[in-house]
């Protein structure tokens, strides 16, 4: 797991201005994978973030780089908490809801769509995708959206720039734990 490929796929999450990203990563040594986890976490703890494997198979992992604050709040949305009800996920906390969604990567043959609330999605937009994942959309950017075209133009074009900045900045010699604000 490179920092680069952190910061091509979690930009915005790295800078706070996004909820979650993911990303697939090779593991060729178990014990190595294991070991990249627990550093990242410790040298980001203080930083707000955290990564975790949502799904690990024989040869990559599906890995969810987050702001566990960010994903309190987003979850604690009445729309957002109304949708991961109907999945049946337990409401107790952001960490009851993480594990709620490893379980249905794991169970379920399909990917659960609900993943975009784990993303910082707006509601609206995951619960029309839920809906309807090839009708009624009215923009596709990071996500397929349903409700507000042109914040999510705003919002698609702050994440670009954003992982164009963090990659420059990676490129002039700038550390990871320094591009997480």
């Amino acid at each position: 797991m490179s920092d680069d490929q952190i910061v091509r796929n979690c930009a915005p999450t790295l800078a706070g201005i996004k909820t979650g990203s993911l990303f697939n990563v090779s593991i060729s040594s178990d014990s190595d994978f294991k070991k990249d986890i627990i550093s990242f976490n410790r040298s980001m703890r203080e930083k707000g973030v955290r990564i975790i494997p949502l799904k690990i198979c024989e040869t990559y992992a599906l890995i969810y780089l987050y702001r566990p604050d960010m994903l309190g709040r987003d979850l604690s949305d009445p729309m957002a908490a109304g949708i991961l009800k109907r999945f049946g996920y337990s409401l107790n906390s952001s960490d009851s809801c993480v594990a709620g969604l490893v379980r249905r990567l794991k169970s379920s043959p399909m990917f659960p769509h609900e993943i975009g609330l784990f993303l910082g999605y707006p509601p609206a937009d995951v619960d029309g995708f839920i809906k309807s994942p090839n009708e009624g959309f009215c923009e596709v950017g990071y996500w397929k959206v349903y409700s507000d075209a042109e914040k999510a133009r705003r919002v698609f074009k702050r994440y670009k720039q954003c992982t164009e900045e963090y990659g420059r900045m990676l490129r002039s010699g700038r550390t990871l734990e320094q591009l997480v604000v």
